[in-house]
């Protein structure tokens, strides 16, 4: 059945009046008389009473005017709903990022993204490093944000963001700022790191600042957490190198000493992915940038 007719029979239905109904509708009153009809012959039922002076509605006419309006704003938001999603303005997807920027970048990044796309639905994870390349080729997630430069075949990547490493020590110790460090100094400290992951340039980057003053840290414990990491400093079980993004988780009695070695963040895709929700996110947040992100992937 023409959904066309269905829509002229409504007009009809509301106006009881052919001329403004087809004055309307956009047609000629000849030409709507005749979809009516073909309606009609269709269904096998009459919908109108017509006379020289009036055109209202049969039983049936009553009965199909009820149900079609429901059917009918069912079927255009059905419509409408596949329409988002084939432009990417609706539909879910996963993004994994590491808890360093849980208050920094992400809050910033979450806003633009729902003020953009308000119909998205946006799952957040935080992934092990080892895991990452699997789960974006296996589909578990859509977007990686990470510290770690990526090399895997079918997964591109770029430059988010940069932020310093950091010296985490409690407020009471001697530290106080950059010139207190020293081979000897640090030596003396107990470390509480991030997990030594092999084979990333993360880790590579805090061996960095070890070998900066010729020293190998004496490791009291390793987490793959960075908010568990802090929550020991603060106990004065240690002191830690991290991400200078942990300044905005607010945490007291803490301080952080900036260290001259920059750690990068990168988004990472699914070469081959095709979702329109995917491409409208890295359209959104590259933007002011190179107009098309899916081409170059980071160095």
């Amino acid at each position: 059945m023409d959904l066309q007719r269905i829509k002229y029979f409504l007009a009809l239905s509301e106006q009881l009046h052919y001329w403004k109904t087809a004055e309307k509708v956009n047609i000629t009153q000849s030409a709507l008389s005749r979809q009516i009809q073909s309606l009609e012959n269709e269904l096998g039922l009459q919908l109108f009473e017509r006379n020289k002076r009036n055109v209202k509605l049969t039983p049936a006419g009553k009965f199909l005017k009820a149900k079609w309006e429901v059917e009918l704003n069912e079927l255009e938001y059905i419509h409408q709903f596949a329409k988002q999603l084939h432009l990417g303005e609706r539909g879910a997807i996963t993004i994994a990022h590491p808890d360093s920027i849980s208050a920094s970048i992400m809050p910033d990044l979450l806003a633009k993204i729902t003020q953009a796309f308000p119909q998205l639905q946006i799952k957040l994870v935080q992934v092990l490093y080892e895991d990452q390349p699997e789960f974006l080729r296996n589909y578990k997630i859509d977007l990686a944000i990470t510290r770690d430069v990526n090399n895997q075949q079918g997964i591109k990547s770029r430059k988010l963001y940069s932020d310093n490493l950091a010296l985490v020590v409690p407020l009471e110790h001697a530290f106080q700022g950059i010139a207190d460090l020293s081979t000897a100094s640090l030596t003396e400290q107990k470390f509480i790191l991030p997990t030594k992951d092999e084979g990333s340039s993360y880790s590579e980057i805090i061996q960095a600042f070890f070998d900066s003053y010729d020293f190998s840290p004496d490791v009291f414990l390793y987490s793959e957490f960075g908010s568990t990491i802090i929550a020991l400093v603060r106990k004065g079980l240690g002191i830690a190198v991290l991400p200078d993004s942990y300044l905005h988780h607010q945490s007291p009695g803490l301080r952080f000493i900036s260290l001259p070695f920059k750690t990068d963040l990168y988004i990472n895709w699914r070469t081959d992915d095709h979702n329109p929700v995917l491409a409208n996110i890295l359209d959104l947040i590259f933007k002011d940038e190179d107009p098309d992100p899916k081409v170059k992937p980071a160095k």
